[in-house]
């Protein structure tokens, strides 16, 4: 055995053995990871807002706590506000349910010709194995439901702390991470900072002017329909249906067809309808349009990195893919070098003549072009032969006098 076999199996191991726990350690910290990405952009997207209190006077960390404050209070009281609005048409709907059900038990017996009574359809209801099943499934998840509340809340203080610190502290933080750099370094590292922060900005605008035209929208057809709370409704459906990844839309058309229902069930399905269509009217007209603008990112390139983005960090990665490739998009072209395009055809989709074989359409053209051609050519030639021959006669004849 060479002697340096033993050492190099203990270095194997050992390095084999530091990769398994940094792997371990990486996984057991990932949430931590995440919320943490989440609170920087969440930073990167009022520091505009705390810089601009800042510059009048106001030190960062007041600036800071009187943005979070006012996002706490509006957030608060439309959570509040719609909470009483949905409690209260819950139980507007289950008072109404009997009503509704012998509606829907004498259409029925009128349509098929049955004998259906609701105090029999409310004791199968009751006595059902269905029902006691999900019951007890309900009361074994109440436990699990607490237990991701309080998760959730959690998180939210652990994003809300951090997001905080990031905004309030943000020179700092900037002047720690160029200390250690280089100035070269320095200049690049304030680029990128400077640009995520418009890209994120951007994104936010752009993602609060469609809340508000799909909030308007969907507010006019409320109030088309006379569903109550429609203004409440129209800010849900803006609010939830942009900044709630990928059920956002499912959750924001959801609530207003339940109260819908509660007025008619014919105008739940009305809603229904106009979210599916405005649904694909903001899916391929008004976002790609409004994204590409605001953040400069082209409509497949932001379609692309929101499915990346849900691939690898779920509805998170969905929220923060836009800005993120934003950022580097804008980044990298500062150091992309460009040059001028040349003159050519096919440059803007046109094949050249020398070089691609004219299609079947263009060389019929070319054949029946060819043959007016030849055919004019031909009438030309006769033309002018009819026209010498009167000049040759008198010759000949001038001849034949000649002769004689």
């Amino acid at each position: 055995m060479p002697h340096w076999l033993p050492r190099a199996m203990v270095l194997a191991l050992a390095l084999i053995a530091a990769f398994q726990l940094g792997s371990w350690a990486f996984h057991q910290v990932t949430g931590l990871l995440i919320n943490i990405l989440i609170a920087f952009f969440l930073a990167l997207a009022i520091e505009p807002a705390v810089s601009r209190m800042a510059a009048h006077g106001i030190r960062r960390g007041l600036a800071t706590f009187l943005v979070f404050l006012a996002l706490a209070v509006a957030t608060t009281g439309f959570v509040v506000l719609l909470g009483s609005i949905l409690a209260g048409q819950i139980v507007k709907m289950i008072e109404g349910l009997p009503e509704y059900l012998d509606s829907l038990v004498n259409w029925a017996n009128a349509t098929f010709h049955t004998q259906l009574r609701r105090v029999d359809i409310q004791e199968g209801l009751l006595h059902s194995d269905w029902l006691r099943s999900y019951a007890q499934n309900s009361a074994e998840g109440v436990l699990d439901v607490s237990t991701q509340v309080l998760g959730g809340l959690f998180q939210l203080l652990t994003v809300t702390l951090f997001s905080f610190y990031f905004a309030a502290d943000g020179p700092r933080l900037r002047r720690a991470l160029c200390s250690v750099l280089p100035p070269a370094r320095q200049a690049e590292v304030l680029r990128a900072w400077e640009i995520a922060v418009a890209k994120t900005g951007g994104y936010l605008y752009s993602r609060g002017l469609m809340a508000l035209v799909s909030g308007v929208a969907h507010y006019i057809v409320l109030q088309i329909l006379e569903v109550p709370y429609a203004p409440v409704l129209g800010v849900w459906v803006g609010l939830v249906s942009q900044f709630v990844p990928t059920i956002g839309t499912y959750l924001a058309g959801a609530l207003p067809m339940l109260i819908a229902f509660t007025v008619d069930p014919w105008y739940a399905l009305w809603v229904l309808v106009f979210v599916v269509i405005y649904q694909q009217f903001e899916n391929y007209m008004l976002q790609p349009k409004l994204t590409s603008k605001t953040v400069d990112v082209h409509p497949a390139v932001a379609f692309g990195s929101v499915i990346a983005g849900t691939a690898l960090l779920g509805a998170v990665g969905a929220l923060i893919a836009i800005p993120a490739v934003a950022t580097l998009q804008a980044f990298l072209g500062v150091y992309v070098k460009r040059y001028a395009v040349v003159d050519d055809p096919r440059v803007h989709g046109h094949p050249r003549g020398r070089d691609t074989a004219p299609g079947l359409l263009a060389r019929a053209r070319q054949a029946w072009a060819r043959s007016r051609n030849e055919d004019d050519a031909g009438a030309a030639a006769d033309h002018g032969r009819t026209a010498d021959a009167p000049a040759q006669a008198p010759e000949a004849a001038g001849e034949g006098v000649a002769g004689g």
